[in-house]
Order: structure tokens, then sequence, then C-alpha cells
């Protein structure tokens, strides 16, 4: 999301070059063999490109998209790989909308995170289960931070965590740190953006100094990401997200 203007190896060396991690999108848009030359720490990266939770069909497209993805993710060294309810296309619309839950669907995407973890042991890579907002992704299964939980917490296995990202909590729920709280023996990473815009720490709303400092003294020493735009320049951007996260 930042310097779209450059090439994405460029982008991975520089992020790199400021001893930080990496997190890439769909991997067919990319060249892997200039990913692979920067040497970077690519530290998560979309899980599948098609596939659902809640049925049949979109099950068996999301275990095989999710195993050919955790391919990619071990060439480059990928430390998680992130699944959502169902596919996002277009503006982050999800691939079906559901305007309401049928009775059942829980329980087939516990029974569908359950086969991913089956794969993941095989394969030997970790994957999260990220929390969206309705407003930017109306009509996505389970895509709330209370859903989220529920799934993960009920499968229960190490190779399914949280990616609890707090932008998206803080548009669909609010309440970060305790949200924070309840999430914690289950998160995978926490990933940052402030509200309104999506744009760094200190641009919004939300106070990431106080929910830094919560994490820290509840225990938490798992990697947080920057999934926000810069509101100007990049660097000043990375320099405010480093700044609220340093304790």
């Amino acid at each position: 999301m930042l310097w779209q203007d450059k090439p994405i190896e460029w982008r991975a060396a520089r992020l790199t070059e400021r001893g930080l991690g990496v997190g890439l999108w769909n991997w067919p848009a990319h060249d892997l063999a200039k990913l692979e030359a920067v040497g970077a720490n690519y530290t998560i990266m979309n899980g599948y490109l098609v596939g659902r939770l809640t049925d049949a069909e979109g099950a068996d497209m999301l275990v095989a998209s999710a195993r050919e993805t955790a391919q990619v993710g071990k060439r480059l060294g990928v430390d998680r790989l992130n699944l959502h309810g169902t596919g996002l296309g277009d503006f982050g619309l999800p691939i079906p909308q559901h305007g309401a839950f049928a009775p059942g669907m829980e329980q087939r995407a516990r029974d569908t995170l359950h086969r991913i973890c089956d794969m993941a042991e095989e394969e030997g890579v970790v994957f999260t289960l990220e929390n969206l907002n309705p407003l930017d992704h109306p009509g996505c299964p389970f895509g709330s931070t209370g859903a989220v939980l529920g799934l993960v917490s009920a499968v229960n296995r190490p190779q399914l965590r949280i990616n609890l990202d707090l932008y998206h909590t803080q548009i669909g729920e609010g309440d970060l740190i305790r949200w924070c709280e309840a999430c914690l023996p289950w998160i995978g990473e926490v990933q940052v953006a402030d509200n309104p815009g999506r744009c760094e720490p200190g641009t919004g709303e939300i106070n990431y100094a106080g929910v830094a400092k919560a994490l820290n003294e509840m225990g938490y020493r798992g990697p947080v990401g920057m999934e926000a735009f810069a509101k100007g320049d990049e660097e000043a951007a990375l320099d405010a997200f480093v700044a609220a996260f340093t304790i």
C-alpha cells in the first residue's frame, strides 16, 4: 500500500533497508524470482486466490488454492498466510455476498478450517483468519471480530491464528483493547491503520500508543503490521508507525 508508483521489489527492498518486514497481496501479480532476490522478511501474504468457508464447492476451491499458495509462501519464506470468510473481489466486495446466515454455516466453516489446518500441518505453514468491517466489506460471512474469534477459538489448532485487524475492529465494534485481550491466546498478527482514512497511526481517531502499551502489558510479543496508506510521505508514515509501537 506504500510507494504504489514503484515496483514491488523496490518497495520490499526499501522496507528491508529500514529493518521492517514486508506484507504481500496476491502472489500471481508479482515476479517471484525478483522478490526472492530481495531477501526480505515476508511476514504475511494473502493465503488463497479463490474459495469460501461455508459450502462444499467453495471449501474445495479454498483448500486447493490455499495449498498452492502455501507452496509459494514457503518459497518466499512467508511467516503467515492470510484468509477471509470468503474470496474478495473488486473494491473488497465479498464473493458471494451473504445477507443472512443460514443454519449450519458456522459448523461448515469450522469443518473447512479444520481441513485448512490439516493441509497446513502437512505443509508446515500457518494460516491466519482476518476480521473485516461491514462498511468496507458488506456481506462477508464471518467478517466481524467476534465471528473470527469464535471460529478460531473453536478450531483451536496451532495452524490457525487470528489476524486481528484493529482498523476493521474500530469500524465494526470499537473497544479495541478489550478485543485484544479476548483474542490474545489466538493472535498470529495485529494489523493497524488509523480511522478514518486508513492511513498511518496519528492521522485519525485511534490512540495507537495506548493500544501498544496495553498490548505490551498483556504480554503480546507477536508481529504488528501496518496495513495502511501514507497520508503524505511514505517515510514519515513509517516513522509514525514505528514510533506508535515502540515501547
